[in-house]
């Protein structure tokens, strides 16, 4: 559990130094691109450079 937490705070802290944090998300795939550098952790610094681009999410439309 200890592990997972510093993995987390590692990635955390590689996104803050791309400065993901200094506005807010404005759509789906920034705020993605933020979920995805925390989630891959030390990864970050090995070259891994987790980014999303697009987010087509098809909701459902009601029937009429």
């Amino acid at each position: 559990m200890l592990l997972l937490f510093i993995w987390l705070i590692i990635g955390a802290i590689a996104a803050g130094q791309r400065h993901y944090y200094d506005s807010a998300p404005t759509n789906c795939a920034s705020t993605g691109t933020i979920a995805v550098t925390i989630l891959a952790g030390p990864l970050n610094y090995v070259g891994v450079n987790p980014k999303i681009h697009d987010c087509n999410v098809n909701v459902p439309q009601p029937s009429q």
